[in-house]
């Protein structure tokens, strides 16, 4: 008996895996604050159909303004549309923006990014366009592109996409011009090494780090980005609930009912700055300079 209670007094070691995620919380609390905002604003979205209350497109001038409480937890707007479930179907399209955003400029900014950093000639033309590019303010960018096609979440993607590619490819380039003159790339190009095996065996590792990092700032600009534009009314059409289009059709409203502005930018506000925590959390993990740091 004394040895039973010998060992029931004793501590218990937590699994590996349990450690793991105590170490990460200690050393990144605000990056592990972000992913768990983040993870339940992808919930949201995803379960949306049925954490919304009320069809968000149902009209009903009957209840038109209705306060917050009882049926409308956020209240009703001027058209009589429930503002919950309209903010709750609204995060599908920031969270689809960001993330299609991100993977679209990211791609195609790396391909690009590893070509024009390898290949010199091709190098002075490429980065004069980028250069070209990103003298445009990138609301404004967007809004031309917009202009010359149809209003849809599709265009939308592709603008606020073309947009961001600069900024990845600028990155990639400055890594790819270190990473040539590493002494494992000029061993591979001594043996013989066909170009594409160099930039995707050797080069294009060593990139995913940084770019990774990249990404999630892409993620949180371009939800701003897309709500802007809708906010104009050159993003998504009136009839898809996303916050910018709410915020845009309650400004008029602020002074009788602003808690219809209120809602949807409180949660542009929190999934933005969690993508932002998270991003910051990573770039502290993969840095090695910063990780000595800590």
């Amino acid at each position: 008996m004394a040895a039973v209670a010998q060992a029931a007094a004793l501590p218990r070691s937590d699994s590996p895996t349990v450690r793991k995620f105590k170490d990460a919380l200690r050393r990144h609390p605000t990056a592990i604050a972000g992913a768990i905002v983040l993870l339940l604003m992808v919930l949201v979205a995803i379960f949306a159909p049925w954490l919304g209350t009320i069809d968000p497109q149902a009209l009903s001038p009957i209840r038109r303004l209705k306060p917050i409480g009882g049926e409308f937890w956020f209240g009703t707007d001027m058209l009589g549309r429930d503002v919950y479930s309209r903010v709750i179907y609204g995060s599908r399209v920031s969270l689809t923006v960001g993330l299609s955003v991100a993977l679209l400029a990211t791609s195609v900014g790396l391909a690009i990014g590893l070509v024009t950093g390898y290949m010199r000639r091709l190098d002075a033309v490429m980065m004069r366009v980028m250069d070209g590019l990103m003298s445009i303010p990138s609301v404004l960018l967007a809004i031309a592109l917009i202009s010359l096609t149809r209003a849809s979440l599709e265009n939308v993607v592709m603008a606020i996409a073309i947009t961001e590619v600069p900024r990845v490819v600028r990155l990639v380039r400055s890594l790819v011009l270190t990473l040539r003159e590493q002494p494992y790339v000029e061993a591979a190009i001594a043996s013989g090494t066909r170009l594409p095996a160099i930039l995707l065996r050797h080069i294009l590792p060593n990139t995913m780090a940084p770019l990774l990092v990249q990404a999630t700032y892409i993620c949180a600009s371009a939800m701003i980005t897309e709500a802007i534009l809708s906010f104009i009314g050159a993003g998504t059409p009136p009839n898809i609930p996303s916050w910018g289009n709410i915020m845009a059709e309650a400004r008029s409203l602020i002074q009788v009912a602003p808690t219809i502005l209120l809602f949807p930018g409180l949660f542009l506000s929190l999934t933005v700055l969690s993508v932002n925590l998270l991003g910051d959390g990573m770039r502290d993990a993969l840095d090695p300079r910063l990780a000595r740091r800590i």
